[in-house]
């Protein structure tokens, strides 16, 4: 059939990035309303030229190569169904072989000079894609949830973390004058 795209998630649970610690998503995943439509068919995340690029995930590398002058690894994920889910990272020059298995956290290769996918936000990224057959997902659906949340906001006082609130207190005419 051709290409299509889906709004299925999969079953997060990794619990590394493929690049970086916590990258930036600077391009969010934005499936297309059609099979041939405009979208953005994976995210982007920020990192820098020669960052490891890493597997989230158990699986079999199925492609390492060249696609339209980009490194390509794609790696299909083990136990994920028939037909098993795919993700896709580039551009990326390969330190893995076709058939290779790999394990969450092992080395699939380095990014390489941006190609002018990312957007200029951030020079350099990581495109991600997540498959099961044709169908285009979300790859953040892959990583465990507590992965995409920052921890929250907290307000500090205005003079700083370390003060002492009785000190800063008295500075201001004592106890309860203000």
């Amino acid at each position: 059939m051709g290409e299509r795209t889906g709004g299925g998630r999969a079953s997060g649970g990794a619990r590394l990035w493929p690049v970086g610690e916590r990258p930036a998503v600077v391009r969010p995943w934005s499936p297309p309303a059609t099979s041939y439509g405009p979208g953005h068919r994976g995210v982007d995340l920020s990192a820098p030229i020669d960052a490891p690029v890493r597997s989230v995930a158990v699986g079999r590398v199925s492609f390492a190569g060249e696609v339209a002058g980009r490194g390509v690894v794609s790696v299909e994920l083990s136990g994920t169904g028939d037909p098993p889910l795919r993700t896709t990272y580039e551009p990326v020059t390969a330190t893995v072989e076709k058939g290779d298995h790999v394990a969450p956290g092992d080395p699939l290769g380095y990014l390489q000079l941006p190609t002018g996918h990312c957007p200029r936000s951030s020079p350099s990224c990581l495109h991600w894609g997540l498959l099961r057959g044709t169908t285009y997902l979300d790859p953040l659906s892959l990583l465990d949830p507590s992965l995409l949340h920052r921890d929250p906001a907290r307000l500090l006082p205005v003079w700083g973390p370390g003060r002492d609130w009785a000190a800063a207190d008295a500075g201001y005419g004592g106890r309860g004058s203000h």
